[in-house]
């Protein structure tokens, strides 16, 4: 039974299903006319695709009938998803290439979602992500890049320049994290190219979707 909570300014919604392909349909069409009910303003086809996305997963790696919950949270600027499950199992993105055609729906989410993780719970495990309300998620990216370059300046001792040299200092510190990157890579023992191939699959992914 769909369950709310209304505290302050977060909305909640509780959806519990069955991990069937068939409930997997009912789930997303059920989350979409939740959020249009709430008025939320995020795209919905975007949920819908995060929400399909979660519970397959359930559906995949946990087992057919398996008992799950969906949660919908919108607080402020973020709608946050969740999707609980009884196995403490830990899923993690697949190293699937671009020709496979499974074990790519966390890279999906996280290319996606402006930020995921799981988390263990008392009965299992929750695989949540986050999505921006209004101003969009290529816009949060963006935020989130001039923050860690911010700090990335001030760990580094580089100058943080002011007014039009600004976007130079940016750019200057983006090619030393990246760079930075490269080696952390391979002292790790992986392939840079890999690892490049993987920031533009991701990359071209949310470009795709948006």
């Amino acid at each position: 039974m769909r369950g709310y909570e209304v505290t302050e300014s977060r909305l909640r919604c509780v959806l519990p299903f069955e991990a069937a392909p068939a409930e997997v349909r009912q789930l997303r069409r059920a989350a979409v006319a939740q959020l249009s009910q709430w008025g939320t303003p995020v795209a919905a086809d975007e949920a819908e695709l995060l929400v399909t996305e979660l519970a397959t997963n359930v559906v995949k790696h946990v087992g057919a009938r398996a008992s799950a919950t969906l949660i919908l949270e919108w607080h402020g600027d973020r709608l946050r998803i969740e999707v609980h499950d009884k196995s403490p199992t830990m899923p993690a993105p697949s190293s699937a290439g671009r020709e496979s055609e499974c074990g790519r729906g966390l890279q999906l989410v996280a290319a996606m979602a402006v930020d995921w993780g799981v988390v263990l719970t008392s009965a299992g495990k929750a695989v949540w992500c986050e999505m921006p309300t209004g101003g969009g998620r290529a816009c949060r990216r963006i935020e989130r890049a001039v923050e860690v370059l911010e700090r990335y300046q001030v760990a580094s001792g580089s100058p943080q320049l002011l007014n039009g040299r600004r976007d130079a200092g940016l750019e200057e510190a983006a090619v030393e994290l990246i760079a930075d990157l490269l080696h952390w890579t391979i002292t790790r023992g992986d392939d840079p190219d890999d690892f490049l191939d993987r920031a533009q699959m991701r990359y071209e992914a949310e470009a795709e979707a948006a």
